[in-house]
Order: structure tokens, then sequence, then C-alpha cells
């Protein structure tokens, strides 16, 4: 579900890319429009009849100037004086003599002023719009997103297959073990036995379960195989800096006649760790963590056992040498007749004390999912078979019993111990609360006497209820 909605946002994400570039691939467009014809709205004509409308008063104020010089008198023409030299042209050869209809006042338009006569109107220039030419370099940043995207879609797609693959490869190739083991595999206790087409249950994009039923010692057996999260980008680039591997979880639920009272786990450093501090039955019964070398176990791996012979009579020399070959395959075997599931916050504490399971626990590590390496791990189910028949046969020692229940009857009389701190921590917050509203109620009385008396009254409570109790001693008569 969290994989479809992740694939939905990135398709409305890429959606919205494509539709911001084809709005600026259009409104560059349009400004290449208004370039071509960018100064289509002036009309020329208009300004040809204002000019011609001018010419005869620039006529006027020509003759006018005549008029004046003869007035005064005769101008001397001059031809050598001394502004003869500006109109020597080797001065002006790289000047473009452009006059009015020349290219560079086509783009002028010549507003009518009200300056007076003979005064040069000011040039104006209109408001163009900057030019947006289709450059790719301008849309990096959604190039990029869109391959970003692309490349997530295709990894998501390619990962969920293999993981699909890998699943179905592990089934087909334990099937056939399984069915000899159990009466019915693939029971998921929800459907009946004629609707189930699928035994392999996908619960999401890597994580697969199956339920096997139908033999003595046990109520059932749940195959979860979870696989690395190839189909998410994020996962593989996680994977690749700190490696993983896929793993096969099973869980065996004992019947209660059939296994006694003990706890015992054997896990690498790593998972020991986790164990001792998350679970709540090794948290409690056993939290010390102990290496497996004096058992002929790998220093990789520690012991958390109840009692110390359990150990001892669990991993015998046939269990031993399953560890030395398959070093670093086998993750946790947990054996344990309270099993509850992660330790509980302190905000969690149950009211009543859980009452355990008895199950058998393994993790196993898929360092190989080809189907040359799937076999190779085949005897690892014969493993789980053999301590589920080993789980039967063994009971505790007399001594061993005592010291079981001993710490089952400390553990419930410690948990029943801070359920009632918890209740009497909550009672007294509670009369405190009702405390501070009476002071509160009597601090509003406008009455001083009244409000004195209150407080008298108030004062005698408390130390009634502050005084220590004393016994009464019953005298019978003589």
């Amino acid at each position: 579900m969290r994989s479809a909605i992740l694939c939905f946002l990135s398709l409305l994400l890429t959606i919205l890319v494509l539709q911001g570039a084809l709005a600026s691939n259009k409104q560059s467009n349009e400004y290449a429009e208004i370039e071509e014809n960018d100064f289509a709205e002036f009309d020329f004509e208009d300004e040809a009849d204002e000019f011609s409308q001018e010419k005869p008063e620039e006529e006027d104020f020509q003759e006018a100037e005549v008029e004046d010089v003869d007035d005064e008198g005769a101008v001397e023409e001059d031809n050598g004086g001394e502004f003869s030299h500006l109109t020597d042209e080797e001065e002006f050869e790289n000047f473009n003599d452009k006059g009015e209809d020349s290219d560079e006042f086509v783009n002028e338009k010549k507003p009518a002023t009200k300056a007076g006569k003979g005064s040069v109107p000011p040039l104006q220039y209109a408001n163009i719009p900057l030019h947006l030419r289709s450059n790719w370099g301008n849309y990096y940043l959604e190039i990029l997103m869109i391959i970003g995207i692309t490349v997530y879609f295709l990894n998501f797609f390619s990962g969920k297959s293999k993981n699909q693959k890998i699943a179905n490869l592990w089934f087909n190739s334990n099937r056939s073990f399984l069915e000899s083991q159990f009466a019915l595999v693939g029971d998921d206790g929800a459907k009946n036995i004629d609707d189930i087409h699928e035994p392999l249950t996908k619960e999401s994009e890597n994580v697969f379960t199956f339920w096997c039923s139908g033999r003595i010692c046990c109520e059932g057996m749940l195959v979860e195989l979870k696989l690395l999260k190839r189909q998410d980008l994020v996962g593989v680039i996680a994977n690749s800096l700190k490696p993983a591997h896929d793993q096969l979880h099973v869980r065996v639920d004992m019947s209660a006649e059939d296994m006694d009272n003990f706890i015992f786990a054997i896990a690498s450093k790593k998972s020991s760790q986790h164990l001792s501090k998350e679970l709540y039955d090794i948290n409690t019964y056993c939290p010390e963590r102990r290496p497996a070398e004096k058992h002929g176990v790998s220093g990789n791996y520690f012991v958390m056992s109840e009692v110390a012979e359990v150990a001892s009579a669990m991993l015998d020399s046939k269990l031993v040498s399953v560890f030395k070959k398959y070093d670093g395959v086998i993750d946790t075997m947990h054996f344990s007749d309270q099993y509850t599931g992660p330790k509980p916050t302190e905000d969690q504490q149950p009211m009543e004390l859980p009452q355990g399971k008895k199950v058998l626990i393994f993790v196993f590590n898929l360092v190989k999912t080809t189907q040359e390496g799937i076999e190779e791990t085949q005897p690892l189910l014969h493993l789980v078979f053999y301590c589920i028949d080993k789980v039967k046969k063994y009971k505790l020692s007399r001594e061993a019993k005592a010291k079981a229940d001993k710490n089952r009857s400390k553990v419930a009389e410690n948990h029943w111990r801070s359920i009632h701190a918890a209740k009497a921590e909550k009672a007294a917050e509670e009369r405190e609360r009702k405390r501070r509203e009476v002071k509160e109620r009597i601090k509003e009385i406008e009455d001083p006497e009244k409000q004195r008396k209150m407080e008298e009254r108030e004062n005698r409570k408390d130390k009634k209820k502050n005084a220590p109790k004393m016994k009464q001693l019953k005298m019978k008569a003589m």
C-alpha cells in the first residue's frame, strides 16, 4: 500500500513537471511571435500625417529666421572660416549619416509633445518583454527530476519482480519437503481449504508468508520470507552502503504439554544485543550474554539461557556441526515458553500479566538467492524439525525446574507490585488535583470569615489523614 501511494505521488509530480515545461515552451513561442511583429502596433501612417502637419510650421519658422537676418544685415559666407575644419569629410569618414528614414529610427515613436517651436522631443522606446529562447539549459532541473522519477519506477518494477522470483524459487524448492512434514501447506487461517489457490501470501513487495499446520507436537509453523527492499531505490542505495541479507524467519508454535518451562537463545553478536534489549522474555529472565565458544560454537555467537544445563543440552554435537558448516547463515535460535513479543514501554505497561506462548523461532540469512544457493540451505529446514523433536523430548531436572518456577513467580510478583505502585501514584495525583481545586474554590470566596473557616476545616481534614493510625486493643471482660 505504501509503495502504491509513493508511485501515485511520483506520477502526479511527473505530470506537474511536464505541464510546467509545456507552459514554458508555450510562453517562449508567444514571445517569439511578439518579436517577429513587435512593432506592429505602431502606425507609421499616423506619424507621416503628423510630420506633414508639423512641416508647414517648420517652414514658417525658417522664413521668419530669414526675414530677421535680412533685417539685421547680410550674413557673410565664409567657406574658410574658423569652423571650416568641422566640414572636413575625413573627420567623419566612419560616421554613418542616417536620416529619419533609416533603420535605426524605425523602432522610434515620435510622441506629440507640447514643447515650444524648435525643441527636439525626447526619444522613447516601447517596453518590449525579454526574449525567451527554447534553450534546454533552462530546464536542467526538470530534466533531472524526470530522469530520477524514471529511474525510480524502473527500479521499482525490476526489484518487485526479482523479489517475487526469489520467493517463488524458495517455496518451490522446499515445498515437497514441507508437504511431507505437514498435512496442509499454505493455510492462512482465514480462508477455507478449497479457496486456497496460491499458498504463498504476499504481505508487501518484499515480505512473503505462508502457514503450515497438521503435525504432532506443534500447533503450526509460520514461514516468513523477509527479502531486501529491492523495489525501493533508497533501500537499494542503503544496502549498497551497508550490506544486508535476505532472511528466512520460521516460528513454530509448540503445544503446551510438549515443551518444558525454559528460555534459551543463541544468536550472532548483533542479533543477541537486539534480543536482550527488545524482547520481553529474554530481557526479563536471561539478559546476560555469554560467549558460545565453550560449547564448541564460533566466537561470533552468544548464548542466553535461563538455566545453564539447558544450553548444554540444546547444543549437542549435531547442532554444533551445523553451526560450523553454516557459520554466518544461522542468525538466531530462540526457544521460549514465555514469549510475548517486544518489551512494552513504560507508557504501555499492561494491567494484566501477559500470558507467554511456547514458541521456537529461527532466523536464517539467505546469502545466495540463486537456485544452487537455495538448494544448499535446504538442510536448515531439517534443523528446524530436529529441534522440534528435541525440545519435545527434553525435560528439566528437579533443581532446574524449581529454579524456573521460582523465577516465574518472582516476575509475576514484581509485575503486580509495579501495577499496584502505578495505581497508588495515580490515586495520589487524583487526590492532589482535588485538593488544589478545593483551595482554588476557597480563594474565590469573598467573605474573609467564611474563607478562614473553610481553610481551618480543610487543615483539620489533612491532619487527620496524615496522622498515624493506632490499633485499638479490645479487652475481654473478666
